[in-house]
């Protein structure tokens, strides 16, 4: 069974620049990977009843894919030391979120159902990011750890349930502050 739980965050004047700083190089990251997808997909397309004779043929590349774009990232901490503060599962996480919207774009969901052309992030739209992996207890009281960023406060109104491991934290900016979303999973209760 899997739940989701989600906490207001106390966070310091320092944290919340650090939390900020981080949507803003997440974001400057998702369209850079998106513009690149945009890119390879403009250059490769061609309709299917009307191919010009004479044409420019472009560079050939493989597909931008997933996993060709997560390899890029340790290039990208050493040309830009400043997302080496970012941990490295955040920045996979990116390169998830914009795998997921070009896949919608082209394919559809499982009901066949395509999405519009993903967008390109503003200051204002990038508002979260996901902790994949946490260590075995990342709360302590009132107080969660998460990596590469530090303890933070949170405030504990909900206790979670007994045998319940927390599997990721997904940070949030919203308009009365910050919050923590925990998802939460237990494996002796049968899927229904």
């Amino acid at each position: 069974m899997i739940a989701a739980y989600q906490y207001r965050l106390r966070l310091t004047k320092e944290q919340a620049q650090k939390v900020e700083k981080w949507l803003d190089m997440l974001r400057h990251q998702y369209n850079y990977l998106l513009a690149d997808r945009f890119r390879w997909y403009e250059q490769s397309r061609c309709s299917i009843n009307s191919c010009p004779l004479i044409c420019n043929v472009p560079e050939l590349r493989d597909n931008p894919d997933y996993f060709s774009q997560k390899r890029t990232l340790p290039q990208l901490k050493k040309d830009r030391p400043w997302y080496a503060d970012i941990q490295s599962q955040v920045l996979q996480d990116c390169v998830k979120r914009v795998d997921l919207a070009f896949k919608r774009f082209l394919k559809g969901d499982c009901n066949g159902k395509k999405s519009g052309r993903p967008r390109f992030k503003g200051q204002n739209r990038y508002k979260s990011f996901t902790f994949p992996c946490l260590s075995k207890s990342p709360i302590d009281g009132n107080t969660l750890t998460l990596p590469k960023f530090g303890k933070v406060k949170m405030i504990y109104h909900r206790p979670i349930p007994e045998g319940f491991k927390v599997k990721t934290a997904t940070i949030t900016r919203k308009a009365d502050g910050y919050y923590v979303t925990l998802s939460i999973q237990d494996d002796t209760v049968p899927e229904i």
